[in-house]
């Protein structure tokens, strides 16, 4: 079977992170697409998000790297998922990050008319359905996208400790 890698971006911002409504595939999941032969994941996942939502985000890594100079390393990913793609048919091999929005980079704010939602920690640990404004109806998270988001909220939360006030 013919296989794609792709990527995954939850973007998170305080205590929420960023999906949209995926019409092909009529379900929540955050911003990503395929990795062009030029890039790596993380070049691809943030060109993704920035081409998707307008956000200049970066890659926050869940784990230290081994300690080596040399060659190159990349920040792992949160997960990786083997998708089956009914069109096609062929899987998608997709590597999930959590990311955040760079700072001082002003950004425009996915609106729900595009299907995009920004989805609370909260909702997420409830497993609450999500509103889709362009049909007035309420559509369940999959467990996947779930629990992914709420680990990327976590490990975003630990980068970012709360400065004390």
């Amino acid at each position: 079977m013919e296989r794609h890698f792709t990527v995954s971006g939850f973007v998170v911002e305080g205590d929420r992170t960023l999906l949209h409504w995926h019409k092909k595939l009529q379900i929540w999941l955050p911003p990503g697409g395929h990795i062009d032969p030029d890039e790596d994941p993380i070049q691809a996942v943030v060109r993704e998000v920035r081409e998707e939502t307008g956000i200049a985000a970066e890659v926050v890594p869940h784990a230290a790297l081994p300690a080596f100079a040399e060659p190159p390393q990349l920040p792992a990913p949160l997960a990786i998922i083997v998708a089956d793609v009914p069109q096609g048919p062929h899987q998608h091999i997709d590597m999930s990050y959590a990311l955040r929005p760079l700072p001082g980079v002003a950004h425009t704010e996915p609106d729900d008319d595009h299907g995009f939602i920004w989805v609370s920690e909260e909702q997420l640990r409830r497993n609450e359905s999500l509103p889709l404004a362009s049909c007035g109806v309420d559509l369940p998270v999959a467990e996947d996208v779930r629990v992914i988001g709420l680990q990327a909220i976590a490990v975003v939360r630990a980068a970012n400790p709360p400065r004390a006030g």
